[in-house]
């Protein structure tokens, strides 16, 4: 008996692939993985501008979709998808029978810094695009009740499939030879709250401590200048560098040569970087925005309520004045960071509901 081909799919993903965002190296994990797996998978690459597309980006998205042969299984990332109108609904409809799977890292209109207006218009498309869905992978058990609860999913139409992590090495820390080393890890947005963080910090004037941001700059037009301003009004100017995006070696660099990882995030879908700092072992402060609150298990990091500066600042000192309990931290972070899962069960979590997807394409599929 000839074995059955390995099933085919389409990942389809607005913009620039390298982009360093935990979204995006998501995508480019599944596409490197997927293969191992068992599933043919092909990227196709959406505009660059969703959530807030051109009527040209709209057509050109059209029109890459339309050339999809018909009975295709089409996962499409929600950076996209949760923004399409019905026109782009339809191409993938219309007695095509695609089979439609969508990936949600976090809903669109969670994204903080919206309008009103905007939130509200991005809420009704991402629902009406979710209901359209065969089915949707999202990114943490977080998100999952999320979309049941706020965007009408069932709960049975959604697999999660948690980011993998990559093992490192423990970090060895600063050597505390110029005083403590804080480390961010995210583009600078309003969801990541770094004028939050300016505001925690301006209380800790009295301790040594660095603190470095690595992440894009440019990617929210506007917000770095505004956190720059705000770490300037707190007198911290001397005391925070914006690294940007550093390399892959950059960056592992940047882990292993801090003393403490902080995330003052007002959401997150699931905080990538925090399974990173767990898997370097750093001693954790964060918030319970979103996923973040489960993404770190309890005892594994100090977390705060997001928005909180008094409380973030009282967290980072008392890590910074009391050795044993940041060692003590240290310790069930690496813990942690142990027993997170690898890349390999996140594809093969998505490649089992790939193979359960396409085989329920019409029987005529080719």
């Amino acid at each position: 008996m000839v074995a059955p081909p390995d099933p085919e799919l389409v990942f389809a993903i607005p913009g620039d692939l390298s982009a360093p965002t935990g979204g995006y190296a998501y995508d480019r994990s599944l596409l490197a993985h997927l293969p191992g797996s068992g599933i043919r998978v092909r990227h196709l690459q959406l505009p660059g501008s969703w959530p807030s597309p051109t009527a040209a980006d709209v057509e050109e998205t059209r029109r890459l979709l339309a050339s999809l042969r018909d009975r295709t299984t089409v996962l499409v990332d929600g950076l996209a998808y949760g923004a399409f109108p019905d026109t782009l609904l339809e191409t993938l409809g219309n007695g095509t029978g695609h089979q439609v799977i969508a990936l949600v890292h976090h809903p669109l209109a969670l994204e903080s810094g919206l309008g009103e207006d905007q939130r509200r218009l991005l809420e009704g498309t991402e629902r009406h695009a979710l209901a359209c869905a065969a089915h949707v992978i999202a990114t943490s058990a977080s998100t999952a009740r999320t979309l049941t609860r706020d965007f009408g999913v069932p709960a049975g139409k959604i697999t999660t499939a948690c980011p993998g992590t990559r093992p490192a090495r423990r970090a060895e820390g600063s050597g505390r030879t110029r005083g403590a080393e804080l480390l961010c890890v995210g583009s600078v947005s309003p969801r990541k709250a770094y004028g939050v963080l300016a505001s925690a910090l301006s209380r800790l004037t009295d301790l040594d401590w660095h603190l470095t941001i690595v992440g894009e700059t440019d990617r929210v037009p506007g917000e770095h200048a505004r956190v720059a301003a705000a770490v300037k009004a707190h007198g911290l100017a001397g005391r925070v560098t914006f690294a940007g995006v550093l390399t892959a070696d950059e960056l592992e660099a940047a882990y292993h040569s801090s003393d403490v990882f902080l995330m003052p995030s007002l959401y997150e879908g699931y905080g990538m970087a925090l399974a990173e700092a767990m898997s370097h072992g750093l001693p954790i402060v964060c918030t319970t925005g979103g996923a973040a609150a489960e993404t770190v298990p309890d005892g594994a990091a100090i977390k705060v309520p997001p928005g909180d500066a008094p409380a973030l600042g009282n967290a980072v000192r008392s890590l910074l004045t009391v050795p044993q309990r940041l060692a003590d931290l240290g310790e069930r972070s690496w813990a942690a960071g142990r027993a997170l899962p690898p890349w390999q069960d996140t594809a093969g979590r998505v490649a089992d509901l790939v193979r359960a997807v396409a085989r329920s394409l019409p029987e005529h599929a080719a």
